[in-house]
């Protein structure tokens, strides 16, 4: 289960580096930081992995030193965006769409084969979450690219099993549904 102690930690370890990692040619760097034992590794320093995790710590930090902690380094976290603009827009057209190509991967996996991929559906979304954060900081994207995720969309409407929403409820509020309408379903295991 996330925790914003956890969701906290990963965002302090990528302010550290934000600056460096913007200007480098990384999409994908390591975070340098480990889990606490029996909680799930922190995933590599991406644009995408800290706009979700500011994202989930809007409905995860409650308490006030939680808060407290959170505004500052949202803070932070703005002013390296509007200090960097260029390389932050740059960055995140790079990594939507390394993030697209993944998707797509996925998906087609899925319609090759369902019941080997449809568990793998609650893990995966994560990249169709990071291509909506991501679009929204890359300024223009190219056409092509947004027709393709407009069409792995309409794809994955017509398959989509509405349901509950998949992960911890205390997320949700983050996440309201006419958005991020992927996170509140699952895929069959046929076709």
């Amino acid at each position: 289960m996330l925790t914003a102690t956890y969701d906290l930690r990963y965002l302090q370890a990528g302010l550290e580096q934000l600056e460096s990692y913007l200007l480098s040619k990384d999409i994908y760097r390591p975070i340098g930081i480990q889990a606490a034992r029996g909680e799930t590794p922190y995933p590599q320093l991406t644009l995408g992995w800290l706009l979700l995790t500011r994202q989930r710590l809007q409905a995860l930090a409650q308490l006030s030193t939680e808060r407290t902690e959170l505004e500052r380094l949202l803070q932070q976290l703005d002013t390296l965006r509007t200090r960097w603009r260029t390389a932050w827009g740059t960055k995140a057209q790079l990594e939507f769409r390394a993030r697209l190509n993944l998707w797509r991967d996925f998906l087609e996996e899925y319609r090759a084969d369902p019941a080997a991929n449809s568990d793998r559906y609650s893990y995966e979304v994560n990249r169709r979450l990071l291509l909506e954060l991501l679009a929204a900081e890359a300024g223009q994207l190219p056409d092509a690219e947004q027709a393709a995720l407009l069409g792995l969309d309409e794809w994955l409407r017509a398959i989509l099993v509405p349901g509950a929403f998949i992960w911890e409820p205390q997320l949700s509020a983050s996440f309201p549904t006419p958005t991020y309408w992927y996170l509140y379903g699952t895929l069959s295991d046929h076709l």
